[in-house]
């Protein structure tokens, strides 16, 4: 079986997939750091007292969403070698 050489299209076409991927991931980071200084501050805040629990509920899920965005950048990388072998 002979595998043909990318052409130009279809190499850009990867290299536009990657892309996408790391700024997926990166949008998971922002919302990450987002959740995690939210909470700080809720639970910084004498005024907020009342909602102190959503402050811990916004610290915990932080490094949840990290997490995850991580875990699927890392299989979509993965994805894309297995296909196109880069």
């Amino acid at each position: 079986m002979d595998e043909k050489p990318l052409i130009t299209r279809d190499f850009l076409a990867i290299e536009r997939t990657r892309l996408a991927n790391e700024r997926t991931f990166l949008a998971y980071f922002r919302t990450s750091i987002v959740f995690l200084s939210s909470g700080f501050a809720i639970l910084q805040m004498a005024a907020l007292h009342e909602i102190r629990h959503l402050g811990w509920f916004l610290l915990s899920l932080a490094p949840i969403v990290l997490l995850v965005g991580g875990v699927r950048m890392v299989y979509i990388r993965r994805k894309i070698r297995k296909y196109y072998g880069q």
